[in-house]
């Protein structure tokens, strides 16, 4: 078998303008800057040990923005510790005014769906640890159910499928 990856190290984002993106990263994310190059690029990172997890490259104000559902990247989605920091998270992005698109429960994780400056998606969320999943193979089987993540985002929470009984 062929060596593979360790882990996906880095993404790479186009953003109009990398100083407005890297304030937005910064500021509601509390990214580490480890390179800024104004009017170019910013090389940022949740985690300090990586020379940078996401690099915003500015391409100008005049380029078009994201469009929903388009092909290419939906997401990048950083990972919380815990539920209860995402429940603080979730306060910082209340008290910001940052609009949220979605809040998901996917059975062994909820994430919180954001946009951007420039319309790139970010999620933050929290997964249960590994020996928690209902199962080893298929990690969002919708019979698992729902709700094990009870928090301030649910009257937000987007409509769950309801299980169809059998006849």
């Amino acid at each position: 078998m062929a060596k593979r990856p360790m882990y996906l190290g880095h993404v790479n984002v186009y953003v109009r303008n990398a100083e407005r993106a890297k304030e937005w990263y910064e500021d509601l994310l509390g990214l580490h800057v480890y390179d800024y190059r104004p009017g170019f690029a910013a090389f940022m990172s949740a985690d300090e040990d990586q020379s940078h997890e996401v690099a915003l490259m500015q391409i100008g104000d005049d380029a078009p923005l994201q469009q929903r559902r388009q092909v290419g990247l939906n997401h990048m989605a950083w990972r919380l510790e815990s539920l209860d920091d995402l429940k603080e998270f979730y306060g910082r992005i209340k008290a910001k005014g940052q609009p949220i698109d979605h809040i998901s429960d996917h059975g062994i994780s909820l994430g919180i769906y954001l946009r951007d400056p420039d319309g790139n998606g970010v999620e933050v969320y929290y997964e249960l640890p590994r020996a928690e999943w209902p199962s080893k193979d298929r990690v969002f089987a919708k019979e698992w159910g729902r709700g094990r993540f009870p928090g301030p985002w649910d009257a937000e929470m987007e409509p769950q499928p309801q299980p169809v009984a059998a006849e």
